[in-house]
């Protein structure tokens, strides 16, 4: 296995944010780093630093826009509005604050290439927290990936009315992520992302307009069917039956939604002015916004308590599902091949660390390539196998990393640039009590948050869910 390839230690001052006011402003400084790390790759065959701001942008709306929109019905079913909805502004507004903490953190070192690399600086150059965020990181995205996998079978098993084997159809989910991961810069990646955010917009709208137009959704089974809740109707708080494992995991799948930053550092290390990213950032918020609270309250109105997750399973009428549930299966492969960049190169650049075949077109850089992907596709395809359910699959990963990557990295992050100021003046004051906040919602998601996430997959291998490597049907 290859050694981990630490940022080097001797280009690092002994206090690195000791001028913390000149480091700051000194945006000559800045470009000037900048620069020469572009300079560093004349003449290599495949270039990283080519991202526009533009393209960063659709890189992030490719990755944000997704599956994961459509299970926040079924929260807010759980929640009610009053909770969901504050909830979702709640983590806007966190999410918002922790991006622009993690740009200008990057801002004070250009050279940081993934959450790794942010992780080492957070904690004072740190080597165990490099490895341990090398391990989140690799658990994050293989899981996510494996998720990913998973969508894509429960998408062919409903349009294909279960013509084969689920495992057969997780095996077609896999090697199509393979053949789509196959680009080694997100130069490249952002043009399928433009296409993967289309296909989702598609599938969205015609959620809607199905729910719209129909007579009445569908339930799961018999007992949750309609019209076996009754009317159907929405609701301003949670219902008396209401568990704690089924609030926390609504929760967790809103906060997993609004949290994607495990995968900017690499999106900014990518891109040809770094500094920009607060343009890309900027209409990925508006974006979220919007697609993040309109279109699942909307589709709660019109479901109510029959909503699934995702919320295409609620539809009552089996052709309005199958052509709206169709269009999410290139956004779920596009959107896997992301996180799978992000893994791979991770590993990639370790593996061959500043020989010539980790920026040139060799056989054995194109080699090892494929096969660090293949081996990350493999091993998510492995995962996809053995989790029983989406939901909970979602509220899993939200609570045992989004904790980290989300909130908790930030705070120190926060404390590590401004630690001699935490207290000076009173806009510092209340920036440093709401990166305590967001460090204590981090350790939240990580206590209660995964104990009932824990506990959901608990309850749902005790009750009929998909076994693994089963050929069980798992269509929406």
């Amino acid at each position: 296995m290859a050694t981990l390839n630490y940022v080097d230690e001797r280009v690092l001052p002994d206090e690195p944010f000791a001028d913390e006011k000149v480091s700051e402003t000194n945006d000559d400084n800045y470009e000037a780093r900048i620069l020469a790390l572009v300079a560093e790759e004349d003449g290599h065959d495949i270039k990283l630093r080519t991202v526009t701001w533009q393209k960063a942008a659709w890189l992030l709306a490719g990755e944000q826009v997704c599956l994961a929109v459509m299970a926040q019905t079924w929260s807010l079913s759980v929640l009610g509005w009053v909770p969901g909805i504050i909830t979702m502004l709640v983590s806007a507004i966190l999410f918002t604050i922790t991006s622009m903490t993690m740009h200008k953190f990057i801002m004070r070192h250009p050279d940081i290439r993934d959450i790794c690399d942010f992780g080492y600086y957070a904690f004072g150059n740190s080597k165990v927290a490099y490895v341990f965020s090398g391990v989140m990181l690799m658990a994050n995205n293989v899981l996510l990936i494996g998720f990913h996998i998973l969508t894509a079978a429960r998408i062919l098993n409903t349009l294909s009315n279960h013509s084969t084997c689920t495992v057969v159809f997780n095996v077609i989910g896999m090697i199509m992520g393979i053949v789509f991961s196959i680009p080694r810069t997100l130069h490249h990646v952002s043009f399928m992302s433009m296409i993967s955010a289309f296909c989702m917009g598609v599938a969205i709208l015609l959620f809607l307009i199905f729910a719209g137009i129909e007579d009445h959704p569908t339930g799961i089974t018999a007992k949750t069917a309609y019209p076996a809740l009754g009317p159907v109707k929405s609701r301003a708080f949670p219902s008396a039956d209401t568990t704690w494992v089924d609030a926390m995991n609504a929760t967790l799948n809103i906060t997993f939604l609004w949290v994607p930053q495990i995968l900017f550092p690499t999106f900014i290390g990518e891109m040809r002015r770094p500094q920009d990213f607060p343009k890309a950032l900027s209409v990925l918020t508006v974006v979220s916004i919007f697609l993040f609270i309109v279109p699942p309250s909307i589709g709660f109105y019109y479901v109510g308590q029959y909503a699934t997750a995702p919320a295409f399973g609620s539809l009552g009428v089996d052709s309005y599902k199958k052509a709206s549930f169709a269009f999410v299966i290139v956004p779920t492969i596009i959107i896997g091949a992301i996180y799978a960049n992000v893994s791979a190169k991770f590993v990639y650049s370790r593996m061959m660390r500043d020989s010539r075949h980790a920026h040139s077109n060799t056989v054995i850089g194109w080699a090892g390539w494929i096969l660090v992907m293949a081996a990350i596709w493999i091993l998510a395809f492995i995962f996809a196998e053995v989790v029983p359910s989406m939901g909970d699959f979602l509220s899993l990963l939200g609570a045992a990393f989004d904790s980290f990557f989300g909130f908790i990295f930030y705070s120190f992050a926060y404390w590590q640039m401004h630690k001699r100021e935490l207290f000076a003046g009173f806009g510092r004051t209340g920036k440093t009590i709401v990166h305590v906040i967001i460090l204590f919602c981090g350790l939240f998601l990580l206590g209660p948050g995964l104990y009932a996430a824990v506990e959901a997959i608990i309850d749902d291998y005790s009750g009929g869910v998909k076994r693994a490597f089963s050929c069980d049907n798992v269509a929406i």
